[in-house]
């Protein structure tokens, strides 16, 4: 048997020998000077460092990477910190856009009921023929309207209908016996005979039938002057409208009224834009005839009378009246 061990394993790497420290060499003492009749002995060059081998990797032109640095999970976790704040930045802006965005009734917590308002087009009165003074103007005393007529005339709201009761020509112009058709059979002669001779001049109407029944007229009457708006008996406690009964002062708005006529009250925008308008509104009183139930607003501003004639089956939603005679009345303020 052989006396060398044998291995299965990779061989053993050879154990590295200390480098031996090498004791100081003394510093060289200076040659002493040559004598003039000898040659100087010409110094012993230094000798030359040997350069250090190069290795393998550099020989190949190989350049290694750098080394990681000592903790690896330190800089993985503040990669996932900032990656998570910059995730909730955009979802908590993406938040914040859609609640300024959205409207109130569709942000969970913010909605509110509808009031049963209708939503008009944007209302804008009509231009004037030019040097023409403003219905309330301080140089128009008599507050004549000199707009077309049918330009004050309150549009229809969204999702409405028209409703041809309303006899209206491509104008707008309706004819006397057509506007009498609202008032009973008995009332038209008197009140035909009424606007004859108190100054009648025009008249425009607007019809509509909005989704949930009620049906609306609005008519505009111009006069020769104020005088004769204040002289019509047609709309007031005593007309004699077609299928009603009596009319009474109406309820909800005389309790808005004496809290003062202003838009805290009524919320509506323009409400208290009625400088120079009378505003009187009734209702049918009750028991109603028949199915339906009236309300009328009566606007009386300069030489323009306005007429809102809203008629529901059951009873008429104060809220929409109310709306459509406000807003008639700021279109002719």
């Amino acid at each position: 048997m052989s006396s060398e061990q044998t291995t299965t394993g990779p061989e053993a790497e050879p154990t590295p020998v200390p480098a031996v420290e090498q004791p100081p060499v003394p510093a060289a003492e200076p040659a002493p000077a040559a004598s003039p009749s000898e040659p100087a002995a010409p110094s012993p060059a230094p000798a030359a460092e040997p350069a250090p081998a190069a290795s393998p990797s550099e020989a190949s032109g190989w350049v290694a990477p750098p080394a990681p640095p000592k903790d690896r999970r330190a800089l993985f976790a503040a990669l996932r910190w900032t990656a998570a704040v910059a995730v909730f930045a955009a979802v908590g802006t993406g938040v914040a856009y859609g609640i300024t965005a959205a409207e109130r009734t569709d942000v969970p917590g913010l909605s509110t009921e509808g009031d049963g308002r209708w939503t008009f087009p944007q209302l804008s009165q009509p231009a004037l023929p030019a040097g023409a003074p403003l219905p309330q103007g301080p140089d128009n005393q008599d507050g004549t309207h000199y707009a077309p007529l049918t330009g004050l005339l309150l549009p229809a709201p969204q999702g409405a209908k028209a409703d041809d009761a309303v006899k209206a020509d491509k104008d707008g112009a309706v004819p006397v016996d057509a506007f009498l058709e609202e008032y009973a059979p008995e009332a038209r002669e008197k009140l035909k005979t009424s606007l004859e001779w108190d100054g009648l001049r025009q008249i425009a109407g607007r019809g509509w039938t909005t989704p949930d029944g009620t049906r609306t007229h609005v008519y505009l009457l111009r006069f020769h002057s104020s005088g004769f708006v204040d002289a019509f008996r047609g709309c007031d406690t005593n007309a004699q409208l077609n299928g009603v009964s009596a009319l009474d002062l109406d309820d909800v708005w005389s309790k808005a009224k004496n809290t003062q006529m202003n838009s805290a009250a009524l919320d509506f925008p323009g409400a208290a834009n009625f400088d120079g308008t009378d505003l009187s509104v009734y209702q049918e009183m009750k028991p109603v005839t028949g199915e339906e139930q009236t309300k009328v607003g009566c606007l009386r501003t300069g030489d323009v009378l306005g007429m809102v004639i809203q008629s529901r089956k059951g009873e008429v939603a104060p809220v929409p009246f109310h709306q459509t005679v406000i807003l008639q009345g700021q279109l002719l303020g």
